[in-house]
Order: C-alpha cells, then sequence, then structure tokens
C-alpha cells in the first residue's frame, strides 16, 4: 500500500479518533469530577464526613475501574445501542470509553483534592464558607494543577482505549489497525498507526504538563530565578595595614660592648 492510498484513510480515522476521545473526555470531566469531589468530601476528616456515602460511592468507582475495557465494550452493549442507536462505528465507542475513564478520573480527582492544605479549608469555613464556597474558593483552585495532570492521564489513557475499541468495530485508528495492519498483513501500515499515536500522546503529554506548570502558583516566577543575583561584597578601601613597630634592640651588656 503507497502513501497515497494510506493518507485518505488515515485523515478519516484520525478525526474519528478525535472526536471519540474529545467526547469521552468531556463527559468524563462532567461527571468524574463531582464524584471524585464527593469522595474527597465524604472520607474520614472531609468537608462532609460521611462513612456510608464513601462507602457506597467508592465500591462503585472500584467495580468500575476493575473491568477491562474489552470486557465492558460487551457488557454495556445495551446501554451503548440505548444511547446511541447503534454498537459500531466512533459513536458508539464513545460510550465505554466514557463510562471506563469516569470512574479512573474520580480516583484521581479525590487524590488531588486530599491534597489540599487542610487548612486553608478551616480557615475559609472560620469566614463563614459554607461547603460549596469550600470547594469553590479552596479545594478547586487548590488542586487545579493536580487535577490538569489527572486530566492529561485520563486522556492518555483515552487514547490506548480508543484504539482497543477498534478491535470491536469502534471506528478510529483501531479499527484502521485491524483492517489493514492485521487483516491484510500491511505491516508498514501498521507502523505507520502506531506512529502516529506516539505522536498524539506525546503532544497530549506536553500540553498537559505545560499548562500544569503554568496553573501551579506554588512554584517560583521564573524572572525572579534570573533577576536574583548573588551580591558578592567588594572592598572599596585597602584595609590599613598593621602599624610595625621595630623590635627594641638588645641592649649591650659589658662583654658585648667590648
Amino acid at each position: 500500500m503507497t502513501w497515497n492510498d494510506m493518507q485518505p484513510l488515515l485523515w478519516q480515522a484520525t478525526w474519528e479518533t478525535a472526536w471519540m476521545v474529545g467526547l469521552a473526555t468531556l463527559a468524563t470531566v462532567l461527571l468524574g469530577l463531582p464524584l471524585g469531589l464527593l469522595l474527597a468530601s465524604t472520607r474520614r476528616g472531609g468537608l462532609l464526613q460521611n462513612a456510608g456515602v464513601n462507602k457506597l460511592v467508592g465500591t462503585v468507582v472500584n467495580v468500575g475501574r476493575s473491568l477491562p475495557f474489552v470486557i465492558l465494550i460487551v457488557a454495556i452493549i445495551p446501554f451503548t445501542r440505548w444511547v446511541t442507536g447503534t454498537t459500531l462505528g466512533w459513536q458508539a465507542a464513545t460510550v465505554p470509553l466514557a463510562v471506563g475513564a469516569i470512574p479512573f478520573f474520580a480516583r484521581l480527582v479525590e487524590t488531588a483534592v486530599a491534597d489540599v492544605d487542610g487548612g486553608l479549608v478551616e480557615a475559609v469555613q472560620a469566614m463563614g464558607g459554607s461547603a460549596w464556597t469550600v470547594v469553590r474558593k479552596a479545594l478547586l483552585p487548590e488542586a487545579l494543577p493536580a487535577l490538569v495532570s489527572a486530566l492529561t492521564t485520563t486522556v492518555i489513557a483515552l487514547v490506548g482505549y480508543s484504539a482497543m475499541a477498534g478491535t470491536v468495530g469502534g471506528g478510529g485508528l483501531g479499527t484502521l489497525a485491524i483492517n489493514y495492519g492485521y487483516m491484510r498483513f500491511e505491516t508498514t501500515f501498521m507502523w505507520v498507526i502506531a506512529a502516529e499515536l506516539v505522536v498524539l500522546v506525546t503532544l497530549v503529554q506536553l500540553a498537559g504538563e505545560g499548562l500544569a506548570r503554568g496553573l501551579d502558583h506554588k512554584r517560583p516566577a521564573t524572572a525572579s530565578r534570573w533577576t536574583l543575583h548573588r551580591t558578592v561584597p567588594t572592598q572599596t578601601s585597602a584595609a590599613p595595614k598593621a602599624a610595625e613597630t621595630p623590635a627594641p634592640e638588645p641592649e649591650l651588656t659589658g662583654s658585648a660592648q667590648r
């Protein structure tokens, strides 16, 4: 297969993968973020400490995380058909992608929010702030760099899941790799698809790391590291030398005088 034959197929499959990952990421943030906040708030010592709710939500999240993605795709086929009207193509693959990523992202959100300094939360509460005020004014702003890093990790996982969805006709680069690279023994085409996935993951990682660094207000400003210089004291005047007093001449004794 020549490059002219590969190019239109790659272009179409790349757009399908982008749509899958993009829509699944949107659903993951909208549902996984509140779920993670609920886990962090209801844990022991949390903002809304409630052992029963935390255990129930944690069990649901653990079950969702424990299912392998290929099994998850098959297990929720009726739900996928109800949502999209089909079980094939990138539209159908978006549903299990989101279902699999939501509990994964929720745990990452829980960890990020739990690392926020408790003293800041207590300060907002002492000023009469409600639970929603604490979340909005303290937890989310302080945990924002960690949340961006968590979302970056989730998006990278979604890219891998989207390729895995190609094994059951999910569309995108995964289906292209199965249909041409595996079924038709187009090894070169397979390596081209693998290289494109590596590039996509690298771009997502670099973008996420850069955004997280930019949002981290705890890091010292770059300008200060360059403008602060160590001041070396200079000697303006020579130190006065110690006065040299001539040693007294020894007195000559009588024998020495002769």
